[in-house]
């Protein structure tokens, strides 16, 4: 069954994304990436958990086991890749008006949300594929033991033209086969665990960069609000300056027309005393 059946990542490689400065554009192309992937993986969940309702009933075979272990290793691929692309968003130049950056910040918030609630449903539908397969493993053992005394015992009650000899090897042969088999299962069981434990490293993963994040868009807002009010201080100032100005130059003003007024007066009183 091929890949593309429950979903795959629509970039191979942040690499594919042009670099420089269209961290716009790039932001876009990623977070239609995200978008999409997150959707596969709550599809691809809806359907292990109907697929897990079958387990322990007379419609669990072979066939939905093998189904349901390719969903989950393509979820699990999935997974991985989206958690990828969410860090090559974290790494994009942040835009540079404070509005664009609180938009591209809450844009974040809402996919890394939803990929987390994403995460935590496919966690709950593993442990549960998992519990399912151990319950099957154990009623196998059990069943196999029971079935391999009870054909002995009555083939020796029925009197059966077959050696015990012969018996023996037919009996070793079939229990060979039945613990391979028991034994793959088991093995798929702990790989099952392994990849719980993935997704489980990936969601705190995934907190710890939104917290990063965070903080790192709060240190950006804190600048342009400090040179914000760096700006709003030196314009008071210079408005303080302008002002101080202008009151020396009235200042200057009514001491030229008073030294001028003067003047006049005491050329006047010369005036009129030379004259008498």
């Amino acid at each position: 069954m091929s890949q593309g059946s429950y979903g795959s990542s629509g970039l191979s490689s942040y690499q594919q994304l042009t670099t420089a400065g269209n961290s716009s554009s790039e932001f876009t192309r990623l977070s239609q990436v995200v978008g999409t992937n997150i959707q596969k993986i709550q599809q691809n969940v809806a359907q292990i958990q109907r697929m897990v309702t079958q387990l322990g009933t007379a419609q669990e075979t072979e066939q939905l086991w093998e189904k349901l272990g390719q969903i989950q290793h393509y979820t699990n691929q999935l997974v991985r890749d989206t958690s990828g692309y969410l860090k090559d968003v974290s790494k994009l130049p942040q835009p540079s008006t404070p509005s664009d950056q609180k938009m591209r910040k809450i844009q974040v918030e809402r996919l890394t949300k939803d990929f987390s609630d994403a995460l935590n449903n496919f966690q709950i539908a593993q442990r549960r594929v998992a519990d399912k397969e151990k319950a099957s493993i154990a009623r196998s053992r059990a069943a196999k033991s029971s079935l391999g005394y009870d054909d002995r015992a009555s083939m020796q009650s029925d009197h059966q033209l077959i050696s015990l000899s012969q018996l023996s090897s037919q009996e070793a042969q079939m229990e060979d086969v039945d613990l391979d088999v028991l034994q793959e299962r088991e093995r798929a069981v702990r790989k099952l665990e392994e990849d719980i434990q993935d997704v489980h490293q990936i969601t705190k993963d995934l907190g710890m960069m939104v917290h990063e994040q965070g903080e790192a868009v709060d240190s950006i807002e804190a600048n342009v609000e400090s040179s914000s009010i760096h700006i709003e201080e030196g314009s008071t100032s210079l408005r303080k300056a302008a002002m101080l100005k202008q009151k020396i130059r009235r200042r200057w003003t009514f001491i030229i027309i008073a030294l001028i007024i003067a003047a006049l007066v005491i050329g006047l009183i010369i005036w009129l005393s030379v004259r008498n």
